[in-house]
Order: C-alpha cells, then sequence, then structure tokens
C-alpha cells in the first residue's frame, strides 16, 4: 500500500483566482469587451437592483445600464468604458461614485484579457482621506531606523483602517514568515516577533499580492455570491476587489479567531519582501478609498524600505571597498602575499563580516581571528577543494554537510571559501561562529493535516496557534551579496598581483636567457676571433727575445713593448665580457594624453555602430604611461562593448571616467546593457567564451581576453562589477610611475 504525506503545500495547486464566487458586500457585472455584452453577474444583484442576475447574462450592457439610469439619469456607463479602453486602462476612472437602489455605491473597473470586470461597492467612509493618508505619511517618514519605521507604519495604518491588529509580517530566505512590528489593541496577546510556516501562504497566494496590492476579506462567516456565467469557462478574477476567499484561508482565519482580515503588499526591488497584516475580530468593511490610502501609506512603505536597505548595502560596500584598496596598496608595496593580506591594521578579515579568516599560500596556513586549529582548517581545505565545482563556495550551515565542522562550530558554522589556485592548494578561507536562536512559531510549522472523523486525511489549516519554540542549531549568519562580491574583488586583486609578479619574474628569466645567449655568441667571437691571434703575437714576440739574445737595449725595449700590448688588449677584452653580462635595457613607456585618444575611439565607434554623440560620455580623462596602440586597443574593446550589450535599452548610455588613486590611475566604464550574471564571472575574460544572454548579438569571445592580456603586461589590473538587466562596470588600472613597471 503507497502512502503520502499530506500538508499545506497541496494549497500551491488551488485555483484561488477562479473561484466562481464573489464576496457579498458587493456586486460584479462581466463584460466582453468586443461585443459588450454581459458575459456574468453577480447572484447577489437582486440585493441591490429590481432584477434576477440570471435574466442579465447574454444581454447587451445597455440593458444594464439603462436599468441603472432608472436610479441615475446622469450616468453613461458605455462612455466610462469606451473611455477607459481606449486608455487600455481604468485609472481615470475608479472609483466613480454611482447611486443604486438610493445607496451610494463605488464603481471599480478592471481588465483581465477580454473581460471586463464592473464591480459596486458602498461607500461608507465620512472623513477626509486625503488628509489622513497625508498626515500618516509625514509620521511614519519619521523614523530614523528601520524597525522604528515599521512600528510607524503599523500605528498609521491601524489609525486608518481601524482594525484591532496590525502587523508588518516579512518574508525571509527560506520562504516562511516573521512579525517584525505590530499596533493591537490592550486587551489582545502579542504576535510580535512570532514566525509563520511558509505553507501559510503559499505560492500562487503570493503572486497575486504582488498584482494586487490591497486584499479585503470583509466577513469570514458571510455566505459568497455566485457568479453566474454564460459560459462554463470559469472568469479570472484576478484583478477583482470582491474575489471571493480560498476555503482553506477562511478556515485558517477562524482557527485563528479573526472575523476579518486586510493586508498590503510590501514590494521592494520587485519582489515581495512582506505584507501589512490586519486582522479584526469582529466583521469590517473597509471603504475603498480607505483601502487606496492604505495601499499609498504601503507604497511609500516599500519605497522606504528599499531606500534604507539600499542605504544600508551602499555603506557595507563602501567600508568592504576600502578594506580591499588598503590591500592591494599593500600587496603593490610589500614582496611577500601573506604580510601584505595578513600583518597590517587592515587583514583580508576586514573585506566580510566574518569572526576569523584563513589563509593558505605556498604551502603555509596563516590563521586570524577566531578559526578552528591548523589541523581542523587543513582538513577543511581539503574537502573544500574536492566540493568546489567553481572559484567560490559558501554556507551558513557547515556542519549540516561537512560532519567533522560540528566540533568547532562555535567558530565555523558558516564557511565562505575562495580559490586562488585548484592545482596549487592555495585559497582563502573566512569563518562565522555558530548563532543559536529560538525561533516562536505561531503553532508547530510542522504539522501535518489531520484525519477526519472517517479516518480519511483531509487538508485544512492548523488548529492550533499555541507558541511552539524551536530551537536552531549548526547555523551561522548568512553571507550576504555584498561579501561575496567583495571577496570576489579581493580575489581578483590578489590573482592580479600573484600574475604581475610571475609575469615580472619570467620577464626576468627570459632576459636572463637572452644576456646568457649573447654572452655565449660574445664569448665565442672574443675566444676565436680576438683572443687566439692576440696569444700568437705575445708568443712569438717572446720567442723573439729567446732566440735573438744579440738585440741591442733599444729592439728588446720595443718587443718588450708589443708583450705588454698583448697583456694590455687580453685584460681590455676580460672588461668587455663583464660589461655583457648587465643586459639590455628597459622598454621605454610613453605617456599618453588619454583625452584625443578615448574622443577618437568614440567618434571612431559612433561612426561604425551609427549611434548619437549622447550614446559615449567622456568624464576625466588623466594620462596613463604604456603603449598608445596597445591602450587603443583595450578602451575601444570595452567601449564597443558597452555600446554594443545597451543597444536594446531604448536610452543606451556608455560612459568612460578616470580617477587616480595613489600608485594607480583607474578608468571605469560604465554602461545601462543587459548586464552578466555573477555565475558567469569566470568566464568573462576567457578567449572564446561568450554569456546564454549574449547570443543574439555579434561577437567573438575574443575582445575582453585580448583585454586582459593587454593590461597584464602592462603590470595592471581589470575587472568588473554587473547585475542583470541593470549594466555593467569595467574597471582598468595602471599604475603611474614609469619605474613601476620593471
Amino acid at each position: 500500500m503507497t502512502t503520502f504525506t499530506v500538508d499545506l503545500s497541496n494549497c500551491d495547486r488551488e485555483p484561488i483566482q477562479i473561484p466562481g464566487k464573489i464576496q457579498p458586500h458587493g456586486f460584479v457585472v462581466a463584460v466582453d469587451k468586443k461585443s459588450m455584452t454581459i458575459t456574468a453577474v453577480s447572484a447577489n444583484l437582486h440585493n441591490w437592483l429590481p432584477a434576477d442576475a440570471a435574466s442579465m447574462t447574454g444581454k447587451p450592457l445597455s440593458v444594464f445600464e439603462h436599468l441603472l439610469n432608472e436610479q441615475d439619469e446622469n450616468l453613461s456607463l458605455g462612455q466610462l468604458l469606451q473611455l477607459g479602453l481606449q486608455r487600455q486602462n481604468f485609472d481615470a476612472i475608479n472609483p466613480h461614485g454611482i447611486t443604486v437602489g438610493g445607496t451610494s455605491f463605488y464603481l471599480i473597473v478592471s481588465m483581465h484579457e477580454d473581460v471586463v470586470l464592473l464591480e459596486f461597492e458602498p461607500v461608507s467612509l465620512d472623513y477626509d482621506i486625503q488628509s489622513s493618508v497625508g498626515r500618516s505619511a509625514s509620521a511614519m517618514l519619521g523614523g530614523k531606523n528601520l524597525q522604528t519605521l515599521l512600528q510607524s507604519a503599523a500605528t498609521e495604518i491601524k489609525r486608518i483602517i481601524g482594525y484591532d491588529r496590525v502587523m508588518i509580517y516579512k518574508f525571509l530566505e527560506d520562504g516562511h514568515g516573521e512579525v517584525v512590528a505590530e499596533d493591537k489593541e490592550d486587551q489582545l496577546e502579542p504576535f510580535f516577533g512570532l514566525h509563520y510556516p511558509a505553507s501559510d501562504i503559499p505560492k500562487q497566494a503570493r503572486a497575486l499580492y504582488k498584482l494586487n496590492l490591497t486584499r479585503l476579506i470583509a466577513d469570514v462567516n458571510a455566505s459568497d455570491a455566485a457568479l453566474l456565467a454564460v459560459s462554463s469557462e470559469p472568469i479570472d478574477l484576478t484583478y477583482s476587489q470582491l474575489r471571493a476567499v480560498s476555503p482553506i484561508h477562511i478556515q485558517y482565519l477562524k482557527n485563528m479567531g479573526v472575523a476579518s482580515s486586510f493586508s498590503i503588499s510590501l514590494i521592494t526591488h520587485g519582489e515581495l519582501w512582506g505584507l501589512v497584516a490586519c486582522h479584526n475580530y469582529s466583521p469590517k468593511y473597509i471603504d475603498y478609498k480607505a483601502r487606496e490610502g492604505s495601499k499609498l501609506l504601503g507604497q511609500i512603505l516599500s519605497s522606504a524600505l528599499e531606500y534604507r536597505q539600499d542605504e544600508e548595502d551602499a555603506d557595507k560596500v563602501a567600508a568592504f571597498k576600502e578594506s580591499t584598496a588598503f590591500l592591494s596598496a599593500h600587496l603593490t608595496k610589500d614582496k611577500n602575499l601573506i604580510d601584505a593580506l595578513t600583518s597590517h591594521s587592515r587583514t583580508l578579515l576586514d573585506c566580510t563580516l566574518a569572526g576569523g579568516a584563513a589563509l593558505l599560500f605556498e604551502n603555509t596556513l596563516t590563521l586570524i581571528g577566531q578559526t578552528p586549529s591548523e589541523a581542523e582548517v587543513t582538513a577543511l581545505a581539503a574537502w573544500l577543494k574536492q566540493n568546489m565545482a567553481d572559484s567560490i563556495y559558501h554556507t551558513h550551515q557547515l556542519p549540516e554537510v561537512f560532519k567533522s565542522a560540528a566540533a568547532y562550530k562555535d567558530t565555523a558554522a558558516g564557511v565562505l571559501a575562495c580559490l586562488i589556485s585548484r592545482e596549487l592548494n592555495e585559497m582563502m578561507i573566512w569563518f562565522k561562529p555558530e548563532r543559536i536562536t529560538q525561533v516562536q512559531w505561531a503553532g508547530n510549522p510542522e504539522k501535518p493535516a489531520e484525519p477526519d472523523a472517517d479516518g480519511v486525511l483531509q487538508l485544512s489549516p492548523r488548529k492550533s496557534f499555541d507558541s511552539w519554540t524551536q530551537q536552531v542549531n549548526n547555523t551561522s549568519a548568512r553571507w550576504t551579496p555584498e561579501e561575496i562580491t567583495s571577496v570576489l574583488a579581493l580575489r581578483e586583486i590578489v590573482i592580479a598581483d600573484i600574475n604581475n609578479k610571475a609575469t615580472a619574474i619570467r620577464t626576468l628569466n627570459e632576459k636572463l636567457q637572452a644576456a646568457y645567449e649573447e654572452l655565449d655568441t660574445f664569448s665565442y667571437t672574443i675566444s676565436h676571433d680576438l683572443r687566439t691571434p692576440i696569444t700568437s703575437v705575445r708568443t712569438y714576440a717572446e720567442m723573439l727575445l729567446k732566440t735573438n739574445p744579440q738585440f741591442d737595449t733599444s729592439s728588446k725595449k720595443m718587443v718588450e713593448r708589443i708583450i705588454a700590448g698583448t697583456d694590455k688588449m687580453n685584460f681590455l677584452i676580460r672588461e668587455v665580457l663583464n660589461l655583457s653580462k648587465v643586459g639590455r635595457a628597459e622598454i621605454d613607456m610613453a605617456e599618453v594624453n588619454m583625452g584625443p585618444l578615448l574622443q577618437e575611439i568614440a567618434a571612431e565607434i559612433r561612426a561604425a555602430m551609427k549611434t548619437g554623440e549622447q550614446t559615449i560620455e567622456i568624464g576625466n580623462t588623466p594620462a596613463l604611461r604604456g603603449d598608445r596602440t596597445m591602450l587603443s586597443q583595450v578602451f575601444s574593446n570595452i567601449i564597443g562593448n558597452g555600446v554594443k550589450y545597451s543597444s536594446k535599452n531604448p536610452a543606451p548610455k556608455v560612459r568612460v571616467n578616470g580617477e587616480i588613486q595613489g600608485a594607480e590611475t583607474i578608468y571605469s566604464i560604465s554602461d545601462n546593457g543587459i548586464g552578466i550574471d555573477i555565475s558567469y564571472y569566470e568566464r568573462v575574460f576567457e578567449l572564446f567564451k561568450r554569456m546564454d544572454n549574449v547570443q543574439d548579438i555579434d561577437g567573438t569571445g575574443v575582445g575582453l581576453a585580448i583585454v586582459k592580456r593587454i593590461v597584464e603586461r602592462h603590470q595592471g589590473r581589470v575587472w568588473f562589477e554587473s547585475k542583470l538587466g541593470s549594466g555593467t562596470t569595467f574597471f582598468v588600472a595602471f599604475r603611474n610611475r614609469q619605474e613601476d613597471i620593471q
């Protein structure tokens, strides 16, 4: 017999956007936008108009309009709809005031595919909502930190809608949520700090929260009104204000003792950050304009959250960049890489928020801060090498994937590792300690569905919301995107430094080899072409003295002078040989005026790619020392790529700017193009490697490989920062002084 688990994840498949019903505090008429015939009417129409809902389906909209005109002679519903259809939205119409059966209503119009939905809700607002929202927004934004902002938002929204409880509910990394702010009536127990499992809000509900920023359930005990439709095809109520609620969610609210609920979506960077979740313990209808005012507060809060988060992230990035620049400067100054990264006031530890770090380089292990022992780090490094598919690896639950780490989880429950050289077993590792947390759940998040009276498992929400405590072990604080980016930047700097020093050694070896070859050739020439005949001259001069004793004094002196001359020539030859060991002179690096060069490159690219003057913007252009032709190749490739990969942007822009930073001149080339996925970081500068998202754009994959080789020949650095869909910035750094390049 096959067994399976039934739990609330099954909710993910519930078609909540097509319930076939609406909440009963208003009524709905659906119209085909092409034929202007009524395709569906809510069954509760007769509560406000003297008409049978079933008799209205299939009729022209004019029939319904005539029915309304008996109540309001000034209404021209057809004209309103045509206006919205021409504009392809109904923002200018919503909400439209109308009297139905002597009662003031709002008409709210929405459209999905070929169906125009007319929703009628009663008017209940009796105060100036605009001024109230303005005061609330001002009070809410007065918070000096994130928590104060959230708490003020809960307080102000509660003041506007008058609900018993208003909570700010934040979605965490794994999908479950936490109540991070709350304002409530005094007699209610607090929910602040409680966690709710991800299954409480299934996937399709989260998708709708991104489309509809507010959601009202006026009375969980009210009987829904069916939609009577011409076709058996269900009507999609995705954008409906009155859409009926999932029976599972209704039961969930009933189990909590909630009679009415209202939610406001909080969206940051296009994603669902959380909700303003509002509960009332008696039925409560919120006027449409009050809901819109609350939605506006939610949008203001979303923008504030996004700004505050970006501000915090920017501070982290600035601190990490400052530390990386500090280390880069010392890598240039110090002869020893280990000393440069570990022995100064700032170390590689300062490039993250870690508690400890380790550097494995040239068969030496160096530990900084709070770390496992040398033996434990060595074993961990061996495991990392086997399990790192890419150059970087991180986890905040190391003991869960590497069992031996349980012995030192107090210093290394989380690890971020970065390879320098896989072949040489060289890497940098950062550690974060275990952060034991007590998570307060609103009920057991793992409680499965329960059997009904007949013993059959039924899908239903949990009934117990008693606080349930779970202790989370073997877990550190998560590694942030800013930390990962910082580590990748440091890795690029370290590898560039290693390559530069290796290039210097290789250049010296090549020069030494050439000098040896020249010396061998020169020595051979001297030995055979000069030294042999000189030796012969000396030998014959000595023989001449021995065999001619009759030479007078003058003759002897002449022969002795010949011998002395040969000795002097031999000495001179030896000195020339010593001089040849000095080697050849260095290449003379020229100063290049970058302003005219970049203007020339920009003009050529504009002409070749047929772009406007505004496409390429050139800022500061400090001079560089290097080969002018090679520098032209570097900037032509990067600027050309920027223009090419920004071509899909309606307003493509490439900006070039240079700055002198310490011992380096750094140029940045920024574009607003398609961006580069961080997972392709290692492939960008490889020959013939192209990203998946640029296959439809002409290119060979050679340009950036050429750029990297030229920059490295100048003993410089090249790297980039990018975000998919937002653009890319390339950086090229050159040393300022000629004597820096040997």
